[in-house]
């Protein structure tokens, strides 16, 4: 039987054909490995089949995601965990799919998949601070808010903006334009696990932060901080060589890092107790 984190590496292998929502759900078998991964993706299939019973086959794009908006937020009561917003569970589709509650980028994920499955084209999009999600049409760009499914204005867009941005990404249409971009299913998943990380390490659950951070040294091996990441959370577990081979391999790609004196007062350590191991 596959383990979860080479199941994990098989789904994101491919840039051109990473299935979102099964990699999404992988990063919660991170957390739990008694996932039941098809029970959850059963339950997914179901909903877009009940809902695919009630399209007729020539609805518009617009007709399509008015009935999905309906059946996914006011029928099965999908919407944003508002008293919990950092709850860790916010991010783990198995729970979001048991409780109906979640943040933008989760419920994203489960929108996109059923309204893929009735034949609608939408994307995901990393607007900073507010995962949001666009559909393409003949006449233009629709953005929604996955919290509500409602669409947005290009002056709510600009509002939310405004924060993230400097001056010097003037003209201001350019900048918003650029981050209206469709997010691909790595940005994605980067995305929903660099959410965890920080609530995890908040939390001071190393376990949980090492399998989440396992996961982000696969899906984005050319990033040398998060080695550096996956050192430190084996270094907070007492498991020293594989801590010592990270921080090492990340002080050789960045010997003048901001972090590097701080990381390299550690490898004394390390060393000691990896003698002391073998």
């Amino acid at each position: 039987m596959i383990k979860p984190l080479d199941y994990f590496a098989l789904l994101v292998s491919r840039d051109d054909a990473i299935p979102l929502f099964e990699a999404a759900l992988a990063i919660a078998q991170g957390i739990d490995e008694r996932l039941d991964f098809s029970a959850t993706l059963a339950t997914v299939d179901r909903f877009a089949a009940t809902l695919q019973r009630r399209l007729a086959p020539d609805m518009t794009a617009i007709q399509k995601l008015r009935s999905l908006n309906q059946y996914f937020y006011r029928e099965l009561g999908f919407g944003g965990n508002l008293n919990h917003f950092y709850d860790a569970g916010n991010s783990l589709l198995p729970q979001v799919i048991a409780t109906r509650r979640g943040i933008p980028i989760s419920l994203a994920v489960l929108f996109i998949e059923i309204a893929q499955q009735i034949g609608l084209q939408i994307k995901g999009i990393a607007f900073p601070g507010h995962f949001l999600m666009r559909l393409s049409i003949p006449s233009g760009e629709i953005i929604l808010d996955p919290l509500s499914g409602s669409s947005l204005t290009r002056e709510t867009l600009e509002e939310w903006l405004l924060p993230y941005i400097e001056p010097a990404e003037a003209p201001f249409k350019s900048a918003l334009a650029h981050h209206l971009q469709a997010a691909g299913s790595r940005a994605i998943l980067a995305r929903m696990l660099r959410n965890l990380k920080t609530i995890l390490v908040d939390d001071g659950n190393w376990e949980a932060f090492l399998a989440i951070q396992q996961r982000l040294v696969i899906l984005l091996p050319d990033d040398i901080t998060e080695r550096r990441d996956r050192g430190l959370a084996y270094a907070n577990l007492s498991i020293p060589q594989p801590a010592l081979q990270d921080l090492e391999t990340y002080l050789a790609k960045r010997p003048y890092a901001s972090d590097a004196a701080m990381l390299r007062e550690k490898l004394p350590g390390l060393r000691k107790a990896c003698k002391r191991s073998n």
